[in-house]
């Protein structure tokens, strides 16, 4: 097998990894500004760093990853929807791994968000590639 076709087989797969850890990176970074610099609450920090490693996200899955052909007003909110929604699923797996294993059980708070993040883009990648940036109709119009 060449490269071209090695390259053709994970053509989503290389840049998901490169943008899913960026991703991370987003997370944690602002996570911990969040949480140090700022002082601000686990739970809080929590919140705030996962809406901007899922805006983060939203755009270079888009664009660099899934190569969404989403045009129109009504299209890309479809879109943002569902990748919203499905963002929204797995950063409750996010917040509740903080909040037993930092809040309660007093684990350091960088470690497990970096265990978190590792679960989190494993099921990201398969929310994004089966049901939000696939060719076919969005799972979420579905009835």
């Amino acid at each position: 097998m060449d490269i071209r076709n090695l390259y053709q087989k994970y053509r989503d797969v290389i840049p998901y990894l490169f943008f899913g850890i960026c991703t991370t990176l987003v997370n944690i970074i602002v996570y911990w500004v969040m949480a140090y610099p700022l002082n601000c609450s686990t739970m809080f920090s929590t919140v705030v760093a996962w809406i901007m490693s899922v805006l983060f996200a939203y755009v270079t899955n888009r664009k660099w990853v899934f190569h969404s052909n989403a045009n129109g007003l009504k299209d890309i909110f479809k879109e943002i929807v569902s990748f919203f929604s499905c963002r929204l699923a797995t950063g409750v797996v996010d917040f509740g791994l903080m909040w037993i294993f930092v809040d309660f059980l007093h684990y350091n708070d960088v470690a497990i968000k970096v265990i978190a993040n590792v679960l989190v883009i494993i099921l990201n990648y398969v929310a994004s590639k089966l049901l939000i940036f696939r060719n076919k109709e969005n799972f979420c119009d579905k009835k």
